[in-house]
């Protein structure tokens, strides 16, 4: 049964209520206008709880903008929502169409810098991110007392000698929700085993990120850095901080174990604002955790970023002995959760175990 306006109501007595379900929640398709957003495609979501987001079916079905009651909860890259036909796949080219968003999958053929892998080069986190949707479907139906809201898409990275991985992606969230929640199922459609690197980009931003909030990841969990201005930043790698000045990237590794149910969760939390946001995940699907943290004026974000994989390419993968493989016609799922802490029993739960 949906909670809207501080109280659960029966479907029946919604329907008394309004003519259309689009007024309490719904999904709009839209398009860009305007600059080199121009021509993509958008799906907006609105739950009616307050909760806003973005999927971008032209970026590999990604989130872009997102909010809660008017509050920004992603952070946004000063190049915008570059349409996918500006994408520059080599080197580190990915920086100059990287809009940020709330959720940017990084691979599949490729995380971290880029390389030079097996005679072929694969640019900065992949391509996937910049490939379009197809069989882009957007639905809204009842489920019991339950108003559910899917979209739906197929992105495909493939060429000719080389992988056939097809992604095939769900978001899913319900009338009067604070959540939204990822289901992908990757497939070798190939006839060769195939490497395969998977990121999934979470990207705070202000006001969630500022002086005075932090990071939570339960179950607690090991941390180590991923190089010298990493181990420079550690004792202070799960707070905020203001905007500083040349301040350098920093790449933090979670070790943790799932709790009894299978996931784990790290939540960033802002207790002047009174506000959250957790990501909760499958380690058995996604053994790493990784956290980028990102001070600097302007590219003012923490990341909190589930991965199947390193952060220092395929072929420092490949070379280490760990690079993943998908044999010809295997697939993988991947479970994902986005849900904003909004209550003070939320966030001292988060605190006490986001998981």
């Amino acid at each position: 049964m949906p909670s809207l306006f501080g109280r659960p109501v029966e479907r029946s007595e919604l329907m008394r209520r309004v003519g259309s379900w689009d007024q309490l929640a719904g999904i709009t398709a839209a398009q860009f206008a305007d600059g080199p957003a121009r021509g993509q495609r958008l799906l907006e979501f609105r739950t009616g709880s307050g909760l806003r987001f973005t999927v971008l079916p032209d970026r590999g079905m990604d989130l872009g903008a997102a909010e809660w009651r008017g509050i920004p909860l992603a952070w946004h890259a000063p190049v915008g929502w570059v349409g996918p036909w500006y994408h520059e796949p080599q080197g580190n080219g990915f920086l100059r169409t990287f809009g940020g968003g709330l959720l940017v999958t990084c691979g599949l053929s490729n995380v971290g810098p880029a390389c030079d892998d097996a005679g072929e080069h694969h640019g900065l986190h992949g391509r996937v991110s910049h490939l379009a949707a197809s069989e882009v479907a957007a639905t809204s139906w009842w489920q019991g007392e339950d108003y559910v809201l899917e979209a739906r898409g197929v992105v495909r990275e493939a060429r000719i000698f080389g992988e056939n991985l097809v992604l095939r992606r769900s978001w899913r969230t319900r009338l009067g929700s604070d959540t939204v929640e990822l289901a992908d199922r990757i497939t070798n459609e190939g006839f060769a085993p195939c490497p395969l690197m998977v990121l999934y980009h979470v990207n705070v931003g202000y006001p969630l990120v500022d002086e005075g909030a932090r990071l939570v990841v339960r179950p607690r969990s090991q941390v180590e850095p991923r190089d010298h201005d990493a181990a420079a930043g550690l004792e202070e790698h799960d707070r905020g901080a203001p905007p500083t000045p040349g301040f350098r990237e920093q790449v933090f590794r979670h070790r943790l174990a799932p709790s009894p149910d299978g996931t784990a969760a790290a939540a960033w939390i802002n207790p002047a604002l009174g506000v959250g946001l957790r990501v909760r995940y499958r380690p058995a699907e996604l053994p790493y955790l990784w956290q980028w943290r990102m001070l600097g004026e302007g590219t003012y974000v923490v990341g909190i970023e589930p991965a199947n994989c390193h952060v220092m390419g395929r072929a420092y993968e490949r070379a280490h002995g760990r690079a993943a493989v998908l044999e010809p016609g295997a697939s993988v799922d991947v479970h994902l959760e986005l849900g904003v802490l909004t209550t003070p029993s939320d966030l001292a739960a988060a605190e006490e175990n986001p998981s």
